[in-house]
């Protein structure tokens, strides 16, 4: 299996956007990575989205994408796991050219949600519960965030008030994004004041969905020797339902892919100088951090606390706003979060930028912790 390397990276604000199509936001992403990487002609196309059949009543995206980027007979196909689609679509895409089956593979995540009411969304975005023993009984994903958050707290002795720090870094990094979709900061008055929306989650606990798209354009590193290199890529399961899992409050496939991942990459938790982090919910980055091994189990929210998920502390998180700050164009997510790592290791973040930064951690989280994709990336002069 030969190296890969990220050439191009593209992305769409994220936004309500009435004024753009989700074949739109698709190819202007797909069109940008293009642009950047200096390709015009590729030889494989992987979307990943969830709720395109449903919301836009639109099947075949990877068809319909690679029609309108004039990419006239390439292998496309959509790709769909949950708010986990955009980061299984990037493990595809990886395959595809480690494998050396393609050379230019192009890899887009994309999502219109905000178009449909608020039931028919949250509908849609059910669908990645199980549907038999979940969502018939009215379960939310936000009900069941709200369960393991309340477990948490009651496991260790937290209140809401302490998971505020999650939600002050996303804020305050994001209005370092000009994509991201909230620009201004929050202080703890403010968090301690947001509106229950699901006891004890409140506004500024769950990420807001939006419409987006992000784009990769993945060549071998041996064709691209300055480009940022994916030296380790992952994906696991777990059950569906949360109820079915031995251990509620472990995501057991973020363990088994970061596991994997940093054999591949031959590194571990302290050689990572960011991770960008599935912070759909505030208790979903404590457990990320305790299961890829940067906090204790139940020590998650004392490291946000500390203030080293901040942007100079140990493990800056969600540097450019997060799914929290960015918003959650649920299947785009995934490479919004590998493309902002990857501009960071480029040293091309803005105001967002982490100084010195060499290997970065992406992780992608599918429904509750079903499906999880961990990615690990490196600017090629550290290695």
């Amino acid at each position: 299996m030969q190296e890969v390397a990220i050439l191009g990276v593209g992305q769409t604000a994220v936004r309500e956007h009435w004024d753009l199509s989700i074949r739109q936001l698709a190819v202007d992403a797909g069109q940008a990575a293009m642009a950047d990487a200096g390709i015009d002609k590729i030889d494989g196309l992987f979307v990943g989205n969830m709720t395109s059949g449903r919301l836009n009543k639109q099947h075949q995206l990877g068809a319909l994408v690679a029609d309108y980027l004039g990419q006239w007979g390439v292998e496309a196909v959509k790709l769909e796991a949950a708010c986990g689609s955009a980061g299984s679509a990037m493990r595809q895409g990886i395959l595809a050219v480690a494998s050396g089956e393609m050379e230019a593979v192009l890899v887009i995540g994309v999502e219109k949600m905000t178009e449909t009411n608020f039931k028919e969304t949250t509908a849609a975005l059910t669908g990645a519960a199980d549907a038999d023993y979940e969502v018939i009984q009215g379960v939310t994903f936000v009900g069941l965030n709200a369960l393991l958050m309340r477990r948490y707290m009651h496991e260790y002795g937290y209140t809401r008030h302490d998971f505020a720090p999650f939600a002050l870094n996303a804020h305050a990094n994001g209005a370092k994004n000009p994509h991201a979709m909230f620009r201004e900061p929050i202080t703890q008055k403010v968090y301690d004041k947001g509106r229950i929306v699901a006891d004890p989650i409140s506004l500024y606990d769950a990420s807001p969905i939006g419409d987006g798209a992000a784009a990769l354009l993945l060549v071998p590193a041996a064709k691209a020797p300055q480009a940022v290199r994916v030296i380790g890529s992952a994906s696991s399961t777990d059950t569906l339902a949360i109820h079915d899992r031995e251990d509620t409050l472990w995501l057991k496939a973020a363990e088994l892919s970061a596991k994997q991942a940093y054999q591949q990459a031959g590194v571990g938790p302290d050689d990572i100088d960011l991770f960008e982090l599935h912070d759909a919910f505030s208790i979903m980055a404590a457990l990320s951090l305790e299961t890829c091994g940067f906090a204790e189990r139940g020590e998650g929210v004392r490291l946000a606390q500390a203030g080293e998920i901040f942007p100079n502390g140990r493990i800056p998180i969600c540097t450019m706003g997060g799914l929290k700050g960015r918003g959650h164009p649920v299947g785009a997510t995934g490479l919004y979060q590998i493309a902002e790592a990857t501009l960071q290791l480029r040293g091309e973040a803005g105001e967002a930028q982490i100084e010195g930064a060499h290997t970065a951690m992406a992780q992608n989280i599918g429904g509750s912790g079903a499906t999880i994709a961990t990615h690990i990336l490196q600017r090629p002069s550290s290695r």
